[in-house]
């Protein structure tokens, strides 16, 4: 009997002891109404089935409302401005007006890096927009940020052939080799699961960097005629039939994410923020709070819905190590470790949240200076933001056009109480301008 116990807490030991398979799915410019089970008005059955088996949260928000900064900072666990990226990565004379690098630094932290000393095997698939394409050919390859294995977009140092080496996936054309805008979200889960099977004796930390629902809709041939909410319908039913044809294949105990890199655009009469101010290039909630949904079976609640933590893709790296247990790299994190929110733990983030979007004045709905400005009116947003608790306070960086919403009673931003809660307004003004000067 003894022998049998101890066998038994062996094997239990063991398998706690198992890291799971990460795949981290970032839907491009997919807004905070867009899955069905966040009040989407198309059908997501498969993301809602993720969302049953695991938990959805809320109030999550991404670090940028643009594509480049958003992802620096899921991969470094720090406001992207710290790494000089507030626009999406384009020329280099681009940037140079942006006053922004050329690509994230290979030394700034690296969530991959991190768990590829911990014995993971580490892939990038999809869109990656942190350096590389134009003219910028001097961008660090994927290695040098911890992947073992890279296929990138367009905008990447490493361009995968199918995914088009010269051609931008919002062209009509396409080189020989390359699929068709449509198939594309198919091509990047086959290669997902490929690189799963092919380490199948350790575990494996995927990004899945999906690039629909950008625009331009691209759906199946003979369907590409009609009106823009009808083509939006149907990528967005592809893109979830394919995120379910991953879900099917993947071993069950992996840990699954999924979240979207900005707000969407165009918000199609706001359905797709669901009703929240702001878009995609905006720091008002609909520019920055996207879907989150996390599953982990065993440890993540399944079926669980959290309205009240606020969650940032800042707080991955930290909440990730402390998820599966390993180390956290020794750098400046702007992020906090919220792991006790996903296993269902009420949870209260310590530090506020920073945003900075648009670094030089310009006409709404028109690049200048490198940064797009939404086009639907009430949009447009001072440029930079803080959230501490239920207050989020937005102001230009001169200190003009100062807005104060209580998300807690007015998550639509339609009442600016500066004049009125004067203290709270001051106090938090102060800290945003205080960090905004001390950015690179």
């Amino acid at each position: 009997m003894r022998c049998l116990l101890f066998l038994l807490l062996c094997i239990l030991s063991s398998s706690a002891a198992e890291k799971p398979h990460i795949i981290f799915i970032l839907v491009d410019d997919m807004g905070w109404g867009d899955p069905s089970c966040f009040g989407g008005k198309v059908p997501t059955p498969h993301m809602d089935r993720l969302a049953k088996e695991g938990m959805q949260f809320r109030q999550f928000y991404v670090a940028s409302p643009i594509c480049s900064a958003s992802r620096c900072g899921i991969i470094t666990g720090q406001f992207p401005a710290r790494q000089r990226i507030t626009s999406y990565l384009q020329t280099k004379a681009g940037n140079r007006e942006c006053e922004q690098a050329d690509f994230l630094n290979p030394q700034a932290p690296s969530v991959p890096r991190t768990f590829r000393a911990a014995g993971y095997a580490t892939a990038h698939i999809g869109k990656w927009h942190l350096g590389g394409g134009r003219d910028v050919t001097d961008a660090p390859k994927f290695a040098a940020y911890g992947y073992d294995h890279g296929l990138g977009t367009y905008e990447s140092p490493e361009p995968a052939a199918p995914l088009g080496l010269k051609t931008t996936p919002w062209e009509l054309k396409r080189e020989p080799q390359q699929v068709e805008r449509h198939d594309r979200t198919r091509w990047m889960v086959d290669e997902t699961l490929k690189f799963i099977r092919a380490h199948d004796s350790q575990p494996c930390f995927v990004n899945l960097w999906l690039d629909d629902v950008h625009t331009p809709y691209r759906p199946i041939e003979g369907k590409d005629e009609r009106d823009l909410p009808a083509k939006y319908h149907d990528v967005l039913v592809e893109t979830d039939r394919q995120i379910g044809r991953l879900i099917d294949a993947l071993p069950v105990s992996s840990l699954v994410i999924l979240c979207g890199d900005n707000g969407p655009e165009p918000t199609l009469d706001h359905t797709r923020t669901k009703g929240l101010r702001g878009m995609k290039w905006s720091l008002y909630e609909g520019g920055i709070r996207t879907p989150l949904i996390v599953r982990w079976p065993g440890v993540v609640p399944a079926g669980a819905v959290n309205e009240t933590t606020v969650l940032s893709s800042v707080d991955f790296m930290p909440t990730l190590c402390a998820l599966v247990q390993i180390k956290a790299p020794d750098a400046p994190q702007d992020g906090e470790d919220m792991s006790a929110a996903l296993r269902g733990e009420k949870t209260a983030r310590h530090k506020p949240l920073l945003w900075e979007y648009g670094r030089k004045p310009g006409e709404a709905g028109k690049v200048k200076g490198g940064f797009p400005y939404p086009k639907e009116p009430n949009s447009k947003s001072p440029n930079v933001a803080i959230r501490d608790g239920a207050w989020k306070l937005l102001v230009n960086a001169d200190g003009t056009q100062t807005e104060l919403y209580h998300l807690g009673k007015d998550p639509g931003e339609t009442t600016n109480l500066a004049d009125t809660e004067r203290d709270t307004a001051e106090r938090l003004k102060k800290a945003a301008l205080d960090w905004r000067a001390a950015l690179p």
